[in-house]
């Protein structure tokens, strides 16, 4: 089985329970919903943009699954995102059929990460960000927009679940 892609990161600093990163632009695409849980999100996103990444779009192209998927749950809107694969930039790309889907890159972000295994719902997704949350306080590092959550793995697989929780932060290198 070939390998999923992942989309790539630089570790800048290491601390106990988190890491400090460095992403590079990347290519998205995002459905966004007025679910505010993991549950709701989870399944009806997932469907949406595996649908246009088998097929549904106007090239009836398949792309290959990368990981992680991103959700950024919220009280107002989520949304959940799929990462393209690096071959992939917002101009070669097929345009979705599904017009709920938007392609756009990302910019440039330095983010804290925690990360936690087995499988993710609401209450360990709240955990992780409380966790991190006051681990940047004490670290005196400043963070902005929404705690998200990344998810590494297939529903069906059971063992080595990777689940992370990561939000912006300001920082000078």
């Amino acid at each position: 089985m070939a390998k999923t892609e992942t989309q790539p990161y630089q570790v800048i600093k290491k601390e106990k329970d988190f890491e400090i990163r460095k992403y590079p632009p990347a290519t998205m695409a995002t459905v966004s919903m007025d679910a505010r849980s993991y549950k709701e999100l989870s399944s009806t996103g997932f469907r949406k943009l595996a649908s246009f990444i088998f097929g549904g779009n106007q090239s009836k192209k398949g792309i290959a699954m990368t990981s992680p998927v991103h959700m950024d749950i919220n009280e107002n809107k989520s949304s959940m995102s799929f990462v393209m694969p690096s071959q992939y930039t917002k101009d070669n790309l097929p345009k979705p059929d599904n017009t709920d889907i938007k392609i756009q890159t990302t910019a440039e972000e330095y983010v804290a990460a925690i990360q936690f295994g087995g499988y993710a719902d609401d209450e360990k997704i709240k955990k992780y960000a409380t966790q991190l949350e006051l681990d940047l306080k004490e670290n005196g590092i400043e963070y902005f927009g929404n705690f998200r959550f990344l998810g590494y793995n297939a529903p069906y697989q059971v063992l080595d679940r990777k689940n992370e929780i990561i939000v912006a932060i300001h920082w000078k290198e």
